[in-house]
């Protein structure tokens, strides 16, 4: 499936909603995986205020192309820059959202939450590897599931992605042979399977194909309601992906210490932590032409810091904490200038 574009007079409705566009206050552009929050964030804000967003769910490779050459108001990533990155680019980035990406399933007989994996299992599928849902490595996990002698189709992302990032930098942690032979990237040479774009297509694949295995932001397999699997955790839990799973790995973020708050959130310790969680970042030039634009995205911003928590809890992502919003607002302070070098956010 292409991209996807926030209207205020359509939400996510699935895999197969319709592209919609339409006159718009400020733009951008960048990672699938906070679109959901971000289109039910719109509808409620543009209700509020009156201002709408234009948003592009194009991926965040996408997202950080477009924001460097000022095509869009503000790029998203759920692949942080450095701060020399950051530095070099003359941008800000800030958090804006938590979620988690999970490993989602299409095998008959088998329920969301039923199977069992851990990382390096994980990575051998990825790997190709492990070839068959009977495999010994997966029936030996599994007693008591059903698992058939059909093959395994691996779905991945066939664009620049930040949840691939947060996938690969999770296998790359606790495989070694990941690491060394694919390793972690927005993009990298898949050894096995097939590619979708967006989280939007590597769903609609596993809904479409038997016997297969992808992985999706979290809000996309519950919204689709696809089979998902449990994964084993650093402590050694198998862990069901939820907002409170999240949230106990978000718990060991140290935002205040994080450069350009560089943070990475995948196999973080803690007994009920969920392996693959991560932040969603918005990207924004220092020097703004326009400062109007700018302001208008910044109150977005602080909107839905303030409005949108309930929002993000239904979808299964994780808010910012009020202390890491009061971070970021200083940030918007500090950085952030107008022609002649005004201060934009007071």
């Amino acid at each position: 499936m292409g991209s996807r574009i926030i209207s205020v007079a359509a939400l996510l409705a699935g895999a197969t909603m319709a592209t919609a566009t339409f006159a718009a206050d400020m733009t951008g552009a960048g990672a699938t995986f906070p679109y959901p929050i971000y289109a039910k964030w719109a509808d409620a804000y543009k209700k509020a205020t009156g201002n709408g967003l234009n948003y592009q769910s194009i991926g965040s490779g996408g997202g950080i192309k477009q924001i460097r050459s000022k095509t869009v108001d503000f790029g998203a990533s759920d692949k942080p820059l450095k701060a020399e990155d950051l530095e070099k680019d003359g941008m800000i980035q800030f958090p804006a959202i938590m979620g988690g990406v999970v490993p989602v399933v299409k095998v008959p007989g088998v329920a969301p939450g039923q199977l069992k994996l851990s990382g390096p299992l994980l990575a051998d599928i990825f790997l190709g590897k492990v070839k068959k849902w009977n495999d010994p490595a997966i029936a030996d996990m599994n007693p008591g599931v059903a698992l058939p002698a059909s093959a395994i189709t691996v779905v991945h992302r066939s664009d620049g992605s930040g949840t691939t990032f947060l996938f690969t930098n999770y296998l790359s942690k606790v495989s070694g042979e990941w690491k060394s032979k694919v390793g972690e990237n927005t993009s990298v040479s898949w050894p096995a399977g097939i590619g979708g774009k967006g989280n939007e297509g590597v769903a609609a694949q596993v809904q479409r194909l038997k016997g297969s295995i992808g992985y999706v932001e979290y809000a996309y397999a519950k919204q689709n309601k696809m089979a998902y699997a449990l994964l084993k955790n650093r402590a050694g839990s198998f862990v069901e992906p939820s907002e409170k799973t999240f949230q106990a790995a978000a718990a060991n973020a140290d935002w205040k210490h994080a450069a350009g708050f560089y943070e990475i959130l995948t196999d973080e310790p803690g007994a009920e932590s969920w392996p693959i969680t991560g932040a969603s970042f918005i990207l924004m030039h220092k020097a703004q032409a326009d400062p109007a634009k700018a302001i208008e995205v910044l109150k977005f911003f602080d909107w839905s810091f303030a409005h949108g928590d309930k929002m993000a809890s239904e979808l299964d992502y994780v808010a910012i904490p009020p202390s890491v919003v009061g971070l970021i607002k200083e940030s918007w302070k500090a950085n952030l200038r107008g022609p002649g070098g005004a201060m934009i956010w007071k």
